[in-house]
């Protein structure tokens, strides 16, 4: 429950931190309202603004680092799941193999035609150093 509640924060805080990044003006934009461009005109004053939304977003990047390491806590101390496999040959019971995954060597060998087998498994005298 505490998990769920602190991943929609870290989405609502990283929506907020995308939105204020994107409406604070450059360094570039404030040579502008020293010159009485429209800049100065704003809601918060020629200067209000850049501190406020700096303000505002140093202290939502402190909450988003804040809430990380809370995830991160949480996701290093929950408890190690096992898989199903596993919980049943902690019980004692073994897992049957599927047909398909038959080893090749339970296959019956017919003799008198060609098989997959080398030649030295099939019987037959294979020289080891011929003369050239």
């Amino acid at each position: 429950m505490l998990y769920t509640i602190l991943m929609v924060t870290e989405v609502l805080l990283s929506i907020g931190l995308i939105t204020l990044i994107l409406m604070q003006h450059g360094k570039g934009a404030d040579a502008g309202a020293a010159f009485g461009s429209g800049a100065s005109g704003t809601v918060f004053g020629s200067r209000g603004a850049s501190n406020f939304l700096s303000r505002t977003t140093a202290i939502l990047a402190t909450l988003f680092f804040l809430n990380c390491l809370a995830l991160a806590f949480f996701v290093a101390n929950q408890p190690k799941t096992s898989s199903v496999i596993d919980t049943l040959i902690e019980q004692g019971g073994q897992a049957q193999k599927p047909a398909s995954e038959a080893a090749p060597a339970d296959l019956p060998v017919e003799s008198g035609g060609a098989t997959e087998n080398s030649p030295a498994e099939s019987g037959s005298v294979v020289p080891q150093d011929i003369p050239e």
